[in-house]
């Protein structure tokens, strides 16, 4: 049978809509008769992005719970209660084969209704730390697929299976030359090279310290490749020449990589997984202003394989001199920082997801 209905749903953040999109593409080579639908909330990125990919989606008036008292928490029942009975109406017209949910508050009411109508769901956690949407669903699913060892602490035990985050193509495929690298981004290969990475829209205190090291960098005869985000872009351009390459954005992440001896980085669920298949030294500066603090647990779960070295942001200013010259000026170090965390990565992270969900609707 080759004509099965997907529906899914997570959004909110990059993190949960690029899973669920790589899922659906590796469905939908494998079934190309296979219909699919996407459930997002309607005021998010999910709802741009999505389409893009060419999926259809549907948007929910849902949005998490803030962690103060606002007005927006006030209006949090009424929003469920419509995004409910909107989801009902969603998976009775559908008529869904399997749900798979991706994290995130609008993944919520469309697995809640679709399980109570006893369709088989299969939930995708990215992080080290569960999310509360995927926690409160562990109860009602078939399978569980993880990241990282250790999520009993928030799943029921049997029905975890550990299959690591989907990763971009790009990247599990790249055998990209560092010479054709060097040369994209106008870089010397004679010199040592730090690629930092703030995400898509730049980490305003990763950037800021990027600024102050400068001189350090230079002092240490290092180039940068700094993709500092498009928000940031016309504040930092002007220190874009000949060992500083500042991008808004990298359209070539495969050759970024490429040219890096050492990356500085967020540690969101993707990056992090992305980095374990790079196989590069890294220091992760978590963002600390993102729920339950999970980057800096994602991190964590990796400094203590010994595959990853972290500095917290209230801390950069007074470590991160120190422990980047002693990184840059050890080889041995950066030898076996990489062999660890390549020893944590899960390349085929889709192809095992796609599996676990064959698997629960053949049963």
């Amino acid at each position: 049978m080759g004509n099965y209905r997907f529906i899914l749903s997570g959004g909110g953040t990059g993190g949960h809509i690029y899973p669920a999109i790589a899922i659906a593409n590796a469905l939908k080579d494998k079934y190309p008769e296979a219909e699919f639908l996407f459930v997002g909330a309607k005021d998010r990125m999910e709802m741009e992005k999505v389409p893009q990919a060419g999926y259809k989606i549907i948007g929910l008036w849902i949005s998490g719970l803030q962690r103060r008292l606002t007005l927006k928490n006030l209006l949090f029942p009424l929003k469920l209660i419509s995004s409910l009975l909107k989801a009902g109406k969603i998976v009775r017209q559908f008529r869904p084969d399997i749900a798979i949910g991706t994290g995130g508050f609008a993944s919520g009411p469309v697995l809640q209704v679709a399980a109570k109508r006893g369709i088989p769901c299969v939930l995708q956690e990215q992080n080290s730390y569960a999310g509360l949407t995927n926690k409160i669903l562990a109860g009602k699913a078939d399978r569980i697929c993880v990241a990282y060892d250790h999520m009993e602490r928030y799943f029921p035990k049997d029905k975890i299976v550990k299959t690591g985050n989907p990763v971009r193509e790009q990247i599990v495929a790249a055998d990209s030359s560092k010479k054709e690298a060097f040369a994209f981004f106008g870089l010397n290969p004679d010199q040592q090279t730090v690629l930092v990475l703030g995400g898509s829209l730049g980490a305003r205190r990763i950037n800021q310290l990027i600024e102050s090291q400068l001189s350090l960098f230079e002092e240490m005869g290092i180039q940068v490749l700094w993709q500092c985000g498009k928000g940031y872009y016309t504040q930092y351009k002007k220190y874009d020449g000949h060992t500083v390459k500042v991008l808004d954005f990298v359209n070539r992440m495969d050759l970024a990589y490429a040219v890096a001896d050492v990356i500085i980085s967020r540690a969101g669920a993707s990056s992090v997984s992305e980095l374990c298949i790079v196989g590069k030294p890294v220091i992760f500066i978590p963002s600390p202003n993102v729920a339950e603090d999970h980057q800096t647990k994602n991190a964590m779960a990796l400094v203590e394989e010994s595959a990853a070295l972290m500095i917290a942001e209230g801390n950069l200013d007074g470590k991160f001199p120190g422990l980047f010259r002693e990184l840059m000026e050890s080889q041995s170090q950066r030898e076996q920082l990489s062999k660890e965390i390549k020893a944590l990565a899960l390349p085929k992270a889709t192809e095992h997801i796609v599996e676990v969900i064959e698997s629960v609707l053949k049963n």
